[in-house]
C-alpha cells in the first residue's frame, strides 16, 4: 500500500459532492436518481454514519464508501452500502483502507460488527472478505435487488484478527467466471448455501480449484 494514499472521514460539502460524482463516475450512472445524495451523505456523517474516502497525494478523492447504523433481531451493527474505487487504482489496497476506515467509526459509534452484501460469484470479493478482512458470509439473500441479483450477507466482527479459523467441513463450487453463470448454477448455488446455513455453518473462506472454478468453504458458526 503506497504512503501516497491516505484515509479520512470525509466532512464537507465539497467532499459530499466529490464522493458523489465519484459513485457515478465508477457505476457509470448517467441519472441522476442512480446517485447518492450528497445532503444524504452529510446526515449520514453527523448521525453515527460512515462517510469515507481516501485522498491521493494531491487531496483528489479516489475512493469513497459509506454506511449506517443497523439492527435486525435485536442485534446492532454497522452496516456498509457501498463502496468505489477510480479505475486504475483498484488492486492497490484502497478498497482495505476504506473498510478499516469504516470499521474505526463503527467502534467509535459502539458497534463491533460490521455487514454488507456481495454477489456470491464475484469470486475476487469473495476473496477480500473472507480471506483478507476475515468477514463471515451468514446469510444467503436471492434477488435482493430484482431478478438475478442474488447476495451474500457477511459479518465482520470488528475486534478480532482475521483467522483462517477451524478445518472446512463442506465446501460449494462456483465458477471464476461471471459469464459462466447459468441459471441452472444459480439455482444448485442457492440449494447448497441454504442447506449448509441452515445446518448452522457459515462461509469461512474461498479458495482457488483451476482456472475456472473457485469453491466456498465452509465451518461451523464462530
Amino acid at each position: 500500500m503506497s504512503d501516497d494514499f491516505r484515509a479520512v472521514s470525509l466532512s464537507t460539502p465539497a467532499q459530499y459532492a466529490a464522493a458523489a460524482a465519484l459513485y457515478r463516475e465508477v457505476f457509470g450512472y448517467r441519472q441522476p436518481d442512480h446517485g447518492v445524495n450528497p445532503r444524504l451523505l452529510a446526515a449520514l456523517a453527523r448521525n453515527g454514519g460512515s462517510v469515507v474516502g481516501v485522498l491521493d497525494a494531491t487531496d483528489r478523492l479516489v475512493a469513497f464508501a459509506y454506511g449506517f447504523p443497523g439492527t435486525s433481531e435485536s442485534a446492532l451493527y454497522h452496516y456498509s452500502q457501498s463502496a468505489v474505487v477510480v479505475a486504475g487504482l483498484q488492486g492497490r489496497g484502497l478498497g482495505r483502507m476504506l473498510k478499516y476506515a469504516q470499521r474505526d467509526v463503527a467502534l467509535a459509534n459502539g458497534m463491533t460488527r460490521m455487514r454488507w452484501t456481495y454477489d456470491p460469484f464475484q469470486v475476487r470479493n469473495a476473496h477480500f472478505n473472507l480471506n483478507v478482512l476475515g468477514a463471515r458470509a451468514r446469510w444467503y439473500t436471492p434477488d435482493l435487488y430484482g431478478p438475478g441479483t442474488d447476495r451474500l450477507v457477511v459479518e465482520w466482527d470488528l475486534t478480532r484478527a482475521p483467522s483462517s479459523g477451524r478445518a472446512p467441513v463442506a465446501e460449494i463450487p462456483v465458477p471464476t467466471d461471471r459469464a459462466s453463470v447459468t441459471d441452472d448454477v444459480v439455482a444448485r448455488v442457492r440449494e447448497e448455501f441454504a442447506e449448509l446455513l441452515a445446518m448452522g455453518l457459515i462461509a469461512t473462506g474461498i479458495h482457488r480449484d483451476d482456472d475456472h472454478t473457485a469453491s466456498y468453504v465452509f465451518g461451523a458458526a464462530e
